[in-house]
């Protein structure tokens, strides 16, 4: 493996690995703290703060980590296209990371909605189901993009087992039954 391979495998695992951990961060801690806020203004004030400082580095990874793939790709062009399970893989990454990439742009379209409803249910009653609708939206959302971002992960991990060499010499006998 050269050493552009192995910066390019090892961009593509560190983004991901940014990408799950910033939106599972998100889930467990941002937003949870943020309602610890007073007020619904200062709730909203709080996630949106963190998710603004946050957006350009998940932004970035995202970007390295599908630049980093479409390299990997043509890289590994002939084994993808002829060893069926490295194809698989690929074809179930491909898709997982197309699905994180449309979830992670669908909670922030509805966490925008959400905090613009939130702010208006304070002051006007018919606003509120509409936030509760949201909000119920959103934490549905905000778990999905991590689910599918570890599960790139593992595929990845897949992948890595799959490229490894035949037991050698200075290798341990497996334990495992065959």
């Amino acid at each position: 493996m050269t050493a552009w391979s192995t910066l390019v495998r090892s961009t593509h695992l560190v983004t991901n690995a940014a990408w799950f951990g910033g939106s599972l961060m998100g889930a467990v801690g941002l937003n949870p703290a943020a309602e610890e806020g007073e007020d619904a203004r200062r709730r909203a004030a709080i996630a949106d703060e963190g998710w603004t400082r946050w957006g350009p580095v998940q932004g970035a990874a995202v970007a390295l980590h599908l630049a980093s793939g479409v390299a990997i790709l043509v890289d590994n062009r002939r084994r993808v296209r002829h060893h069926r399970p490295t194809t698989l893989a690929v074809v179930a990454k491909t898709v997982l990371t197309g699905a994180a990439v449309a979830l992670g742009a669908e909670a922030y379209r509805v966490g925008a909605a959400f905090g613009d409803a939130r702010e208006a249910a304070d002051h006007d009653p018919d606003a509120r189901a509409e936030a509760r609708a949201l909000a119920a939206r959103l934490r549905r959302l905000q778990w999905a993009t991590p689910v599918t971002t570890g599960a790139v992960l593992v595929l990845d991990a897949y992948l890595g087992e799959q490229q490894r060499g035949l037991a050698g010499l200075l290798d341990r006998p497996s334990l495992a039954v065959h």
